[in-house]
């Protein structure tokens, strides 16, 4: 695949970058970091990618992988751009605004397991690509994902 091609690619895809480095990492630096170190694990992942799987779902794989994994080891120093590409931002009410933050606040209280399940769920993904995506069996998605939710609530009414 050449430059331009996976350019398009990491374009048409950031938002789903962008949510799992907000998932995985407090801060703005460290978002950034991780934003590049998927990118990087993507270009090197590319040439093995055979096509039998969305390239959506191959990328969620390739990006949840990239942000467990960047946890237990060091990585190596990787140059980036100087800002992130910004998404078109909705006119969002300030309540609406409270209420994304207060969900977020919980969902880095999950562990990073059901940080992916439900990052993936909450894009609308079928229990079979999360499934898929995650290695595990399509039923114990249901189960995590029944199990994540009751934990959810439990963090959003305290």
């Amino acid at each position: 695949m050449n430059e331009t091609l996976f350019l398009n690619l990491i374009l048409e895809h950031q938002a789903i970058i962008q949510k799992i480095c907000r998932l995985y990492r407090d801060s703005l630096e460290d978002r950034e970091d991780l934003f590049q170190e998927i990118i990087y694990q993507l270009w090197r992942a590319i040439p093995s990618f055979n096509g039998k799987a969305k390239v959506s779902t191959w990328l969620y794989r390739v990006a949840l992988n990239t942000a467990i994994a960047s946890f237990r080891k060091k990585s190596p120093k990787v140059s980036y751009v100087d800002r992130l590409p910004e998404l078109p931002e909705a006119t969002q009410s300030e309540e609406l605004a409270i209420r994304q933050e207060r969900l977020f606040a919980a969902l880095k209280q999950l562990d990073d397991s059901e940080k992916a399940i439900v990052a993936l769920y909450l894009d609308d993904l079928s229990y079979q690509q999360i499934a898929e995506i995650t290695g595990i069996n399509e039923n114990y998605v249901g189960v995590k994902l029944n199990r994540i939710k009751n934990k959810l609530q439990k963090l959003l009414t305290k």
